[in-house]
């Protein structure tokens, strides 16, 4: 089995990629972390052969975390972060990481992230000395990234809608949202159903004096 350590400070998002992990055939979640430095002491004790890294860490940042990993320990790393910025990216790729999922993401862009990496570690495994066409195949051979979202979604939508949730810790309803992301309130309560359905927001009921109970969506803390 390929042990993985899960690291993200947001506790359902770590329970849904530790259950894509677990979902895996090969793979096996040994242990979770909220923050960087319970990241770098489970590393350390468990000695995982590779660590899915968020970036976005209560006590510092998943670069730090990555260059300390690479400084004492021999584990692979792949981020899985909402960091969309060019800086951030150059500093994964060249602390050495597999590859980088931006979230959201489903279940199968994961997995065939998973897949390669366990391939990689057999070929590697069984080789006494690697060849250019050996050598080519390792770095050549990446899987290409699968469609994040349900047809129709857009990922620079659902980053608007999800910048909308989090600005308003107290909820807000698909017209209030339509209204701060500038979509149209049918398409604004489609991304924050997708949401309440892959475990990142939550929905509630408002009752008023009369009619239909007003739905109401949280972002999942």
């Amino acid at each position: 089995m390929i042990r993985v350590l899960v690291v993200d400070d947001d506790f359902m998002v770590a329970k849904v990629h530790s259950g894509y992990v677990a979902r895996t055939p090969g793979f096996a979640v040994v242990g979770v972390a909220h923050n960087g430095a319970d990241a770098l002491r489970l590393a350390e004790e468990l000695k995982p052969d590779l660590v899915l890294l968020d970036v976005y860490l209560p006590d510092m940042d998943g670069l730090s975390v990555l260059r300390q990993l690479r400084a004492s320990l021999d584990v692979d790393v792949i981020v899985i972060t909402a960091a969309t910025d060019v800086d951030t990216v150059r500093g994964a790729m060249r602390g050495g990481v597999l590859h980088y999922l931006i979230k959201p993401f489903e279940y199968a862009a994961l997995r065939d992230q998973l897949a390669h990496f366990a391939s990689l570690h057999e070929r590697l495994h069984r080789l006494a000395s690697a060849g250019q066409a050996d050598v080519d195949q390792v770095f050549g051979a990446r899987p290409s990234a699968r469609p994040v979202l349900p047809k129709g979604l857009t990922l620079e939508t659902a980053r608007l809608v999800e910048g909308a949730l989090r600005a308003h810790p107290d909820g807000l309803s698909a017209s209030e949202c339509a209204s701060e992301t500038g979509v149209a309130r049918v398409s604004a309560r489609r991304y924050l159903e997708h949401f309440v359905a892959v475990g990142k927001a939550e929905v509630s009921l408002r009752y008023g004096g009369t009619g239909r109970p007003e739905r109401r969506y949280a972002w999942v803390q």
